[in-house]
């Protein structure tokens, strides 16, 4: 049983939602960065998402964007991050999703990249523009180091497309609240619990929604008919603000004391 197992089976015994909280390697430099991961990891997130800088982030909205522009600019390489997710897992238990685009781990080679992570403690990657039809690589190299690829679902995937992508996921299926890219809403679709429920007819694994939650309030709201939620550009920017263990421990103790 690896660690995101773990998690979430342990998260289900004590009737909790797991918080999955993204951070920018590198913005504004990694010692920056990893001390910030360090405080969201200490404060309540359950899995961390480290994601890896990249110049043409088209699913990322302003704020995780300009983020990621200020990890290129800091020198931010796949190897640095890998690097800083081992530093992590010294001191943590606490899962770690490598996030990114196809094409920095493409260039580092999907064997020494799975082989890497797997020495530094990574339990699983999420590569955000990486077609289902073209992954069969990189999920044979990730499986054979044990390491999970995480599956993204987005609102407007038909059930047919949903029974063949979610046929061979792993570790926890990646929910896309809304169509679009990344960034923090001010409410969330109305059609999220239809959508979710859909999904879960087709997986037995554990659920997370992101891309808009801001706020304890919109987390407990997603988290009603997830798993989980993941908050990510609320987190950097609070990161930038020097407020993200406040916003960690908000959105950890709306989502432990909902009813």
């Amino acid at each position: 049983m690896n660690r995101i197992q773990q998690t979430f089976d342990r998260l289900r015994q004590q009737n909790r939602k797991a918080l999955v909280g993204f951070q920018m390697a590198g913005d504004p430099d990694i010692e920056t960065s990893e001390a910030q991961c360090r405080e969201a990891l200490a404060n309540g997130v359950d899995i961390l998402e480290l994601a890896v800088p990249f110049s043409d982030p088209t699913a990322d909205g302003p704020v995780i964007q300009a983020a990621g522009r200020r990890g290129l600019i800091s020198g931010t390489t796949v190897s640095g991050v890998l690097k800083m997710a081992g530093r992590l897992r010294k001191d943590f238990g606490t899962p770690i999703v490598v996030f990114g685009y196809a094409n920095p781990f493409f260039n580092y080679g999907y064997s020494q990249l799975a082989e890497d992570a797997a020495k530094a403690g990574v339990d699983a990657f999420l590569v955000v523009d990486l077609p289902f039809e073209e992954s069969g690589e990189l999920r044979t190299h990730l499986s054979k180091q044990g390491l999970d690829f995480i599956t993204l679902i987005a609102p407007t995937t038909p059930d047919a497309r949903l029974a063949t992508i979610l046929k061979p996921a792993q570790g926890f299926v990646y929910y896309i609240m809304v169509k679009g890219v990344t960034g923090a809403r001010a409410e969330l679709p109305a059609d999220v619990s239809d959508h979710l429920a859909r999904l879960k007819k087709h997986t037995g694994l554990p659920v997370v929604a992101g891309f808009g939650v801001s706020n304890g309030e919109q987390a407990c709201a997603a988290a009603r008919y997830a798993d989980g939620v993941v908050v990510g550009s609320a987190m950097v920017k609070a990161a930038g603000e020097g407020r993200l263990a406040a916003l960690v421990k908000e959105i950890r103790r709306s989502l432990d004391t909902a009813k």
